[in-house]
């Protein structure tokens, strides 16, 4: 298949992006400093530099060291990407340096007292096992923390607006420790920076936990983890945090008590204008990823508190999510500004935050087991609400629906599309459990995990569940290929987690290939510190290790003449790869004028992928558009005919693309 569009937007990312609303994301021009503070930046980069060095040698707590190290990246990379948008910007990376060696002299000191703070913003950092980067998350612990006996603190996870001059020094800026939190502040706040722009997509959702999980952890460590009610987290933004919130919440809906989205987009459609009427079908099928208005029904799960200026064009957003819920009857608050437009003013938010609190009192909060759970899904990226796993589906990209209820003597199951479940067990259940699924009734075993967890598991043959073992699914999977949370693709789905590049070392079999997939290299590296504000890990073939293996993803670039590892995996792919031609899916492609891209489960670790001379299927252009044009563009697998140009290396048009089935085979035309 070949697309004019795919041509100019997919492959070549260059052009364009589509319009959205007339927003305008393009950061304004740098104001670079002076040469007399551009050498006092370099001066105190590099002081702190050798303080971190000193510190590292001390064997300081890598908590802490992330908490100062975090300061040394932001100065680095604003220098670097040349990202001085504010007039205040050089002044703002000298404050940062400062506050960097500050903490480096109280550390080297024995301690470290910004963890202790309470009343005033405070910067730490956690690093990414994605890419071993370093991110910055921000905590606002009201003034009495730790102070009032027995009290457990409600947790806002805030995630923030679009900003095309977004820095970590920015970020940084943003939260200053002279700030005071309001002396009415009920909760500990918890200000994400999800790598930037993105919308909290992809690598960006993937932050939102760590940066949570990060917080639970060092309260761990500190000994005031009993401060702090799980049960009680609230996930809230605007704009393009709205939109975070809208897709996050209504993804993940057991791990919020409520969620409050401000505007924000939840669909693509309607949104992204200048489309085509219809794209090709793996690219429709893969805006079921992220839209968020398709996982509307999960607000059955977790409480919506909506907020939209009447004139908002955005406001569609919610009413989307409305028309979604209105036949299934599932009820969802959506306060509307009268006369204001893309905006949230303070007395909205506090509106706001009285419908919160229906939901946060200290009596409420969520349940740790609920009686009946509905959740929606298009794939199991997205697998799980409470005691429900889906472990398989039937088809992915199409709606899946699993509504059980926990009754005395087991459990009430209706199921759409799906071929696999997990029913957890609640506290004090040991006993076998009558199952009624699909109006089969089942006498199912609990199993216990290795977390003492009880469970159930059912699987559907030949249109009949049956009770089986774990072990009989986890099996299975080695035995056959299939589809399951963590291993599902589409290709971008592989730079959510911990993942490396592979380069070859060897003789490439065509100089035109060759010189295709390493420019694709750079361009990926360059796209993901630009706008997802990592460095990519590289290694060459030879230098892969067995730890590489067993726990990341392995990024191939190159042919099995060039690149080793390529060699190795390539009997284990669905494709062969020969000096003269490609073939995939019975279709045969000259090799010296092709390239393969795809996503499949790695031959050497089942549990992993491995992708072919692909990072992020969507480029720069889509990067400074809107974040609702992040979507995949070639699905799981495509071959490209490179066409380069002294202007555009990467010039190539896509002549076959498409998804596997839940099997990881080539579907059938």
């Amino acid at each position: 298949m070949k697309s004019t569009w795919l041509f100019a937007s997919v492959v070549a990312g260059l052009c364009s992006a589509p319009v959205v609303f007339g927003q305008n994301y393009t950061p304004p021009p740098s104001k670079k400093p002076d040469e007399v503070t551009s050498k006092q930046i370099a001066v105190k980069t590099d002081y702190l530099a050798r303080r971190l060095a000193v510190l590292r040698r001390e064997r300081v707590r890598e908590y802490v060291m992330t908490d100062v190290e975090i300061f040394h990246k932001a100065a680095t990379w604003i220098v670097q990407h040349d990202e001085f948008y504010d007039a205040r910007a050089a002044q703002w990376t000298l404050d940062v340096l400062d506050r960097g060696l500050l903490r480096a002299s109280q550390v080297a000191q024995g301690d470290a007292p910004w963890l202790q703070q309470a009343g005033h913003p405070v910067v730490r950092a956690y690093r990414s096992r994605v890419d071993g980067s370093l991110q910055p998350y921000a905590v606002t612990f009201p003034a009495t923390y730790g102070k009032e006996a027995r009290k457990r603190w409600r947790i806002d996870v805030v995630l923030h607006g679009r900003d095309p001059s977004l820095t970590e020094v920015k970020f940084i800026q943003q939260h200053p420790v002279e700030r005071t939190a309001p002396a009415d502040q009920e909760f500990v706040q918890i200000d994400i920076y999800g790598r930037g722009n993105n919308a909290y997509r992809w690598a960006g959702e993937t932050d939102v936990f760590e940066a949570v999980d990060a917080f639970y952890a060092i309260e761990r460590q500190l000994g005031r983890d009993q401060l702090l009610d799980t049960s009680r987290v609230v996930l809230r933004g605007f704009s393009m945090g709205g939109a975070g919130s809208w897709q996050i919440g209504l993804h993940h809906p057991d791990r919020f008590c409520v969620i409050g989205p401000g505007a924000g987009f939840t669909s693509t459609r309607g949104y992204v204008q200048d489309l085509p009427e219809k794209l090709p079908p793996y690219i429709e099928s893969c805006l079921r990823i992220y839209d968020a208005v398709d996982y509307a029904e999960n607000a059955f799960n977790v409480p919506v508190v909506a907020y939209s200026g009447e004139k908002d064009p955005q406001l569609q957003a919610a009413r989307n999510i409305e028309e979604r819920l209105k036949p299934h009857k599932i009820p969802m608050t959506l306060l509307v500004a009268p006369g204001l437009g893309h905006q949230f003013p303070r007395d909205w938010q506090q509106k706001a935050e009285q419908e919160y609190v229906k939901y946060t009192a200290p009596n409420k909060g969520r349940a740790d087991y609920p009686d009946r759970v509905r959740f929606v899904t298009f794939t199991t990226k997205y697998a799980s609400c409470d005691w429900v796993e889906i472990l398989g589906l039937e088809q992915h990209y199409e709606r899946a629906l699993v509504d059980a209820t926990k009754t005395e003597p087991g459990f009430t199951v209706k199921t759409t599309n799906v071929r696999a479940i997990r029913l957890g067990l609640p506290a004090g259940f040991s006993q076998p459990q009558e199952v009624t699924i699909d109006d089969q009734k089942v006498k199912a075993r609990p199993y216990a995990t290795q977390a003492a967890a009880l469970n159930v598991y059912l699987e559907r043959r030949d249109g009949r569940w049956k009770s089986v073992l774990p072990q009989r699914i986890l099996t299975d999977r080695l035995r056959r290929l299939q589809k399951f949370n963590g291993l599902q693709g589409p290709i971008d789905d592989a730079f959510a987690e911990s993942f490396l590049c592979v380069r070859g070392t060897g003789k490439p079999r065509h100089d035109a290939v060759w010189k295709f997939t390493e420019e694709n290299l750079k361009r990926f590296r360059t796209e993901w510190a630009k706008f997802l504000r990592g460095e990519l890990a590289v290694k060459d073939d030879i230098d892969v290790s067995e730890d590489d293996i067993a726990n990341r993803h392995l990024i191939l670039f190159g042919d099995p003449g060039s690149n080793s590892l390529v060699a190795e995996v390539l009997d284990g792919l669905p494709l062969t790869w020969t000096q003269e031609s490609i073939t995939l899916g019975g279709k045969t492609y000259a090799a010296a004028e092709h390239v393969p891209v795809l996503i499949y489960p790695n031959p050497l670790n089942s549990g992993r992928y491995v992708v072919l001379n692909s990072g992020h299927t969507f480029h720069a252009a889509d990067f400074l558009g809107t974040n609702a044009l992040l979507y995949p563009r070639l699905g799981d697998y495509a071959i490209l005919k490179p066409a380069p140009t002294e202007k555009d290396p990467l010039a190539a048009s896509v002549v076959t693309a498409g998804l596997f089935d839940d099997f990881w085979r080539v579907k059938k035309e």
